[in-house]
């Protein structure tokens, strides 16, 4: 049985989807103000990945994951620019799809916009006013009152008392109690707003998740995810916003993935270690930098380094060489058949242990040895396996291109493949010509390029190291 760890119980547990064979699956998406970094990369994938795996089991996956297309952040970037917000969300909500493209993340099922939603926030709002959870303070904001909640706490492991040292009011609030947070902001003059029972203003960003979720998956689902920067407040909030709002459990599930550290040390602008996944991409294969996120455990800090993403390139290179030449049609037979069926448990057996990938890819890494050892003997054993390990790695949305397009595949600072092609032709006159110094002295040149020539009856083959 699929075993996953809840961060709300602290443990692994059983998954008992609410539905029989349904999972209903809520994560917070991009606030979208600027291009995606390594840390919205690793949401994307693992996610993704989860989606994936859950359906190759055969669930019915209902996946959300949402656009923060108004807030704090964007509001001053739209300012500083010169724009509106409406046209800073838009470029920005392109550039991630573009990114969720190439990192081969499927789109989710819906994908709701704060925006969009903006009379299911407000309808959630009053609730909590007319709860008695909310109240309208003098300055026009909405504010949640935190003590009014008794379980506040229950998924950080915080506690009140914790949390009331340090705790203050800011210059401009006008909290009953240093604790509350805000669920509706009121207008400043030349921000975006919208009418509300308590006059003009806008959400709060804790409030905009509450009442998405609920409205696309409805009171009480099955997992909610997001990277472990939103564990506190972000999705404590949310859990007393929305069971406040409804007197119903919120959530069944709660994950979170690690976060991504760049040379063992926290990713940050202030440190000059932030890197986008655009800037990282330009580098290195999108399909190794999705491999590089899936090779660490979802639940565990990620690091990267250069060295990390080169390693990660060599990984993904041995597993495409094994499918290189393969040409016959898959087999049929007892011994096959057995064969596909033990890896096929084996890599189950690590996905359902809260989705390891790193000892399932292991498992992909026996199969390639497999196919290396029997490809010249055994030919239809080897394409049958061949098969099989595109099938597992498909789940995790790996060794999805063409072998021979993926080992040609490089950077732009490489030669290009055309280049390549016309040095290739020359060393074959060359060779015609008997002139083997000149055609020892090409494939040095390739070969100080990061080119690799296999000579073979068929002609020559290259691909990048």
């Amino acid at each position: 049985m699929l075993q996953i760890y809840n961060s709300l119980t602290r443990k692994k547990e059983p998954f008992q989807p609410i539905v029989p064979g349904e999972v209903r699956m809520y994560v917070c998406g991009m606030t979208v103000y600027d291009y995606c970094h390594l840390g919205h990369g690793r949401v994307l994938v693992v996610f993704d990945m989860i989606v994936r795996y859950l359906r190759s089991r055969g669930y019915r996956v209902n996946y959300v994951r949402n656009i923060t297309d108004i807030d704090d952040k964007i509001i001053r970037r739209a300012n500083d620019n010169g724009e509106t917000t409406g046209s800073l969300t838009e470029r920005f909500t392109l550039a991630m799809h573009e990114d969720a493209s190439a990192l081969g993340v499927d789109a989710p099922d819906a994908e709701p916009r704060a925006t969009v939603y903006m009379p299911q926030i407000i309808s959630m709002v009053q609730t909590l006013i007319d709860r008695g959870y909310a109240y309208v303070a003098v300055n026009g904001d909405v504010y949640y009152r935190v003590r009014r909640f008794p379980a506040y706490g229950q998924l950080s492991g915080k506690s009140l008392e914790d949390l009331r040292v340090g705790a203050r009011v800011e210059a401009g609030e006008a909290k009953d109690d240093p604790l509350d947070f805000v669920l509706w902001k009121a207008a400043k003059s030349g921000e975006p707003s919208w009418d509300s029972p308590w006059g003009r203003g806008r959400p709060g960003w804790h409030i905009e998740c509450s009442a998405m979720s609920t409205a696309c998956l409805g009171h009480h689902f099955d997992i909610h995810g997001g990277g472990l920067d939103l564990q506190f407040p972000h999705h404590e909030n949310e859990i007393a916003q929305s069971e406040a709002a409804t007197g119903e459990k919120f959530v069944n599930v709660w994950m979170h993935n690690g976060f991504v550290r760049v040379d063992n040390e926290k990713m940050s602008k202030s440190l000059g270690n932030f890197f986008t996944l655009r800037e990282v991409m330009r580098n290195y294969d999108p399909e190794v930098v999705r491999y590089f996120i899936l090779a660490s455990h979802y639940h565990s800090p990620l690091n990267y380094s250069n060295e990390s993403l080169d390693n990660a390139k060599a990984a993904l290179t041995r597993m495409y060489l094994s499918l290189k030449d393969i040409h016959a049609p898959p087999a049929t037979g007892a011994t096959e058949t057995q064969a596909r069926t033990d890896y096929a448990q084996q890599f189950f057996a690590a996905m359902d242990d809260d989705f390891n990938t790193p000892v399932a890819i292991a498992v992909l890494f026996d199969i390639a040895r497999e196919i290396n050892r029997l490809q010249a003997a055994e030919p239809a054993a080897a394409a049958s396996l061949a098969a099989e390990l595109r099938r597992l790695a498909g789940i995790l949305g790996l060794l999805r291109n063409d072998p021979e397009v993926f080992l040609q595949s490089g950077t732009a600072a490489g030669p290009s493949a055309a280049e390549i092609e016309s040095l290739i032709d020359q060393r074959l006159a060359a060779r015609r010509a008997k002139n083997w110094a000149e055609a020892d002295r090409i494939r040095d040149v390739l070969k100080s390029q990061g080119i690799i020539l296999e000579d073979a009856g068929a002609g020559t083959t290259w691909r990048r190291s």
